[in-house]
């Protein structure tokens, strides 16, 4: 979705609680956009039934992600229900560098870290239909245990508490129309003349901001 030689890419956040599908959504909007870079994470959780190393995650112990975080190899990084989460930095900029465009799918820790290191980013605040509907797909999954469940359930409220640092919102309560939603957000935002100010300059002469 980029062009190259004529922009820095786009980078996209997606947050959400947990069992709100942004795993799902990103999985579908990869399908419509196969061109779309998806960053992989690392963490210190163990892999769940049919992830794979490099693919799903980077699955480091705590030892080697500590030592990452101490050479400032990450983007963001945070730790979420006991186990460390982190985006490698030097891959991200590279695709930017290129004018491609990647998307993160990020806790809420991890994406105030982004936007205070890289404020340009667009960034997305998933919501489930309801808690009921949360409970559902968190169980669905098969991966959490009572207390985990409990956990992840009653930190809702807290997670809100960030909606207002995001640009935009979307209700996942059907895939099809949240992929409609998420692609119209990042058409839009590829418009923005902000974004496109060196292929301005070729008509305008001034970097874009004139009204020649």
């Amino acid at each position: 979705m980029g062009r190259k030689g004529m922009r820095k890419g786009l980078l996209v956040v997606v947050s959400g609680p947990s069992g709100v599908g942004k795993g799902t959504l990103c999985r579908a909007l990869r399908k419509r956009f196969p061109e779309l870079h998806f960053s992989v994470s690392a963490t210190t959780r163990p892999p769940r039934p049919g992830e794979k190393h490099g693919v799903d995650y980077y699955f480091l112990s705590k030892e080697e992600f500590e030592t990452r975080v101490k050479n400032n190899g990450f983007l963001e990084w945070a730790r979420v229900y006991n186990n460390y989460y982190g985006t490698p930095w030097g891959p991200v900029q590279e695709i930017l560098q290129r004018g491609e465009d990647i998307i993160l799918e990020i806790d809420m820790q991890g994406a105030e870290q982004v936007k205070d290191r890289y404020p340009e980013g667009v960034f997305i605040f998933l919501l489930p239909p309801s808690l009921e509907e949360q409970k559902r797909r968190i169980l669905k999954r098969g991966t959490e245990d009572a207390e985990s469940l409990a956990k992840r359930l009653g930190s809702v409220g807290e997670e809100l508490k960030y909606l207002p640092r995001y640009d935009y919102v979307i209700v996942n309560d059907d895939i099809t129309a949240s992929v409609d939603k998420l692609a119209a957000i990042i058409i839009a935002e590829k418009c923005r003349v902000k974004r496109n100010r060196e292929w301005l300059a070729k008509f305008s002469g001034n970097n874009g901001e004139g009204r020649e």
